[in-house]
């Protein structure tokens, strides 16, 4: 019983530093969407990128973030394999694919939904690293936030509020937060209440709330800097009240259009990138991709 309330205070005491913050953004940008037409050279390594802080799936409203140039990270990989590079991006899996016409050597995007999607569009995947932040970290975490006028202050203040979570393949939005929110002895639904990005999260709740409903949504970690930035809310608007455990956040992975050989090139020159500085910097990473610590 010990465990389980330390475990509570140590949540809710990380929520409420969260809540000094700016919330989070949108994954799907409106105003940036990844239609460029894709030109593959004959032989090209094929990499998509579904990666949300990438700045052809993201937007400048916030200096040094969510900017990742992978055209940048493809003219390294050109140099290292010594074949072009093409790299495609869009906001889904099903969506890259289609933009390259099936082809496919190396996907670069959230680990959850990698794992969930490729399968689905019948892609076998290999992982070979995760993407470390600025911050070092390989992670990101899901974040419940209720309108700002709202007087939950933890979980167990959301037993009879409407809650709003991802989609199953986000698992900071979904399987992660229920995680969190039985912990904190709540009874959440077989069949979840689901908004498909940040931004429609977000806005539920504020508007619902003006509406005079108990909503909260969990919203991902990684959209933190954007949400107020972009406009999407007024500031101060939402308030964090708990934040998941870390899950996986961007991963590499080689698809069976790799031989074992060109896998092997591929996941070294990942590996190397921490040691080039100029590409740490155009992809916002402080030590570029690596191997996770595997669990004890």
């Amino acid at each position: 019983m010990s465990d389980n309330l330390n475990r509570r205070e140590a949540l809710a005491a990380a929520a409420l530093s969260l809540a000094a913050f700016p919330v989070l953004a949108d994954e799907k940008p409106k105003d940036k969407p990844a239609d460029k037409a894709v030109v593959i050279p004959e032989n090209a390594l094929v990499v998509l990128v579904t990666d949300p802080l990438s700045k052809e799936l993201s937007c400048p409203c916030v200096g040094g973030y969510g900017q990742r140039d992978y055209d940048k990270f493809g003219k390294y990989l050109e140099g290292k394999s010594g074949r072009a590079v093409a790299v495609v991006y869009s906001e889904s899996l099903a969506g890259a694919l289609k933009k390259s016409e099936g082809k496919a050597h190396l996907l670069i995007g959230k680990d959850s939904v990698m794992r969930a999607t490729a399968p689905a569009n019948k892609v076998e995947v290999t992982y070979l690293a995760a993407l470390t932040g600025k911050d070092g970290k390989t992670t990101q975490t899901g974040l419940v936030c209720v309108a700002a006028a709202d007087k939950a202050v933890t979980p167990v203040d959301l037993k009879e509020h409407t809650i709003y979570f991802g989609s199953a393949a986000a698992e900071e939005k979904s399987a992660a937060a229920v995680r969190i929110l039985k912990e904190f002895g709540l009874d959440v639904p077989a069949k979840l209440d689901t908004c498909a990005t940040c931004s429609e999260g977000a806005t539920k709740v504020v508007e619902e709330a003006k509406a005079g409903k108990k909503v909260a949504a969990v919203i991902s970690s990684y959209a933190h800097p954007l949400l107020e930035g972009c406009g999407t809310i007024k500031k101060g608007e939402l308030r964090v009240i708990a934040e998941t455990d870390p899950v996986p956040f961007i991963a590499a992975f080689a698809t069976g259009s790799l031989k074992p050989a060109e896998r092997d090139a591929v996941k070294a020159a990942l590996l190397e990138i921490g040691k080039n500085k100029d590409l740490c910097t155009a992809i916002e990473t402080k030590a570029g991709f690596v191997e996770p610590v595997k669990k004890k």
